[in-house]
């Protein structure tokens, strides 16, 4: 892990095109402005971590598999 330090208003890069520019520091809270491309999802890690269980979730399939259209469409 590289740690640097940084003052309120300085910025650091990452890569050519993400800029983490530190906008206020109060107490233990750190404000943080990410300037990326709009390709480039920039989401906070518990969300980020959320979002992949939801995905990971949602794309194992079922052990109940679903009625085939045919099944559904000649009703009881």
């Amino acid at each position: 892990m590289l740690v640097l330090t940084r003052k309120p208003d300085q910025s650091i890069m990452v890569g050519a095109d993400i800029e983490i520019t530190i906008l206020e520091v109060r107490g233990e809270q750190v404000r943080l402005g990410v300037r990326a491309p709009r390709a480039v999802a920039v989401h906070r890690k518990e969300v980020f971590e959320q979002i992949r269980d939801e995905n990971r979730s949602a794309s194992t399939t079922s052990p109940h598999p679903l009625p085939l259209l045919g099944d559904l469409m000649a009703g009881p």
